[in-house]
């Protein structure tokens, strides 16, 4: 019998952030229709903005933007249901993002508001243990006075061969990469890629199957390609592209990226554009060509994601209290469906496993 699948959202809650949520949101989805339908509500969390799920698909984290700490929860795989289990530190100030590292002994933080990194080990039972040492990211900021004031580290996933860890700075116009140290629970620095001034680097996707990276620059919403040495963790740029449609003269940010699991198109979301861009990944350089943008039909696509079967793609508009749902087709692009979702402020989406 299939398992059921559940969509857990976080969301932004506070008045600083104009925060319309209420905490975590738990979803049964449709697996052929894509729809939610709401099973759980858990409040008395603030800003629950990022969210992880471990490999045993059995404790949900999330980290809370404009606060200190990360959280651990129980899932019950039975019902979605999520519990909370016990909380910690980050050691600094708006955690924006977390990972697992390849043992899922480890989940890594990085620290927006103060420029540093924490690695948390996860106990046996899941909960969350202390840092040990935090890892202080250091550079050369941007020209753009207001935001590039610090290193704004905004992103820390994991690359698809579990080596490193890699950290955009949108502050220092900056991609760093970090290996995991797991004797001293600490991240340490591998390698540096400078960006264009100004471009303000945030998310980062890789390809599934070949050595290169895809970043989307949040302040002149560009995508740029870059070839990966495996073995040093050294990214080399390649390509820089617009994000937005070049007819396009209206104010927009680059939020989310993410390649599909075959490697053939890569999907990014516009915060003024207001759209999900489509680009083909060229099979033999790698290199992008626009497809397709689609309008996100709410404001501020903040974050995306892909259904477990990439079937669909679900957009979190976080000014517009909406998930607006896409069908999938087989060449890639975007096609309407009637899947809409009324939530606050919706920051992430994760799904069960």
């Amino acid at each position: 019998m299939t398992r059921p699948l559940f969509a857990y959202v976080g969301s932004y809650t506070t008045p600083e952030r104009h925060g319309q949520g209420n905490g975590i949101n738990v979803y049964r989805v449709d697996r052929r229709s894509g729809a939610f339908m709401h099973v759980q509500h858990l409040g008395g969390l603030e800003n629950p903005s990022f969210l992880a799920l471990d490999g045993a698909g059995t404790h949900l984290y999330s980290v809370h933007g404009d606060r200190t700490e990360a959280n651990s929860f129980t899932i019950d795989r039975r019902t979605g249901h999520i519990a909370p289990l016990n909380r910690q530190s980050t050691g600094g100030y708006n955690p924006v993002h977390l990972a697992f590292d390849a043992t899922g002994r480890f989940l890594a933080v990085c620290n927006y508001g103060t420029d540093s990194l924490a690695v948390l080990p996860v106990a046996a039972d899941g909960s969350l243990l202390p840092y040990r040492t935090l890892t202080t990211v250091t550079g050369t900021l941007g020209p753009h006075r207001i935001q590039q004031r610090t290193m704004c580290v905004h992103h820390i996933p994991l690359d698809r061969q579990g080596r490193f860890f890699y950290v955009p700075c949108k502050g220092s116009d900056v991609v760093i990469a970090y290996r995991l140290d797991p004797r001293r629970r600490v991240l340490v620095e591998a390698n540096r890629v400078a960006a264009r001034p100004g471009a303000a680097p945030r998310h980062i996707d890789f390809h599934p199957k070949k050595a290169l990276a895809y970043i989307t620059n949040e302040l002149d919403s560009t995508l740029t390609t870059y070839r990966q040495d495996r073995r040093s963790g050294a990214l080399t740029p390649l390509q820089t592209i617009p994000s937005t449609p070049a007819d396009f003269t209206g104010y927009s940010t680059g939020a989310e990226i993410a390649v599909d699991r075959a490697g053939r198109n890569l999907y990014v979301s516009n915060r003024g554009h207001d759209s999900i861009g489509v680009f083909a990944i060229d099979p033999a350089k790698g290199t992008l060509a626009p497809r397709q943008w689609v309008p996100t039909h709410g404001r501020t696509p903040r974050f995306f994601t892909f259904d477990p079967a990439q079937r669909f793609l679900y957009v979190a508009n976080q000014d517009d209290r909406s998930i607006i749902g896409y069908r999938i087709t087989r060449d890639g692009r975007l096609a309407p469906t009637r899947i809409r979702v009324s939530v606050g402020s919706p920051a992430c989406i994760v799904f069960s496993r």
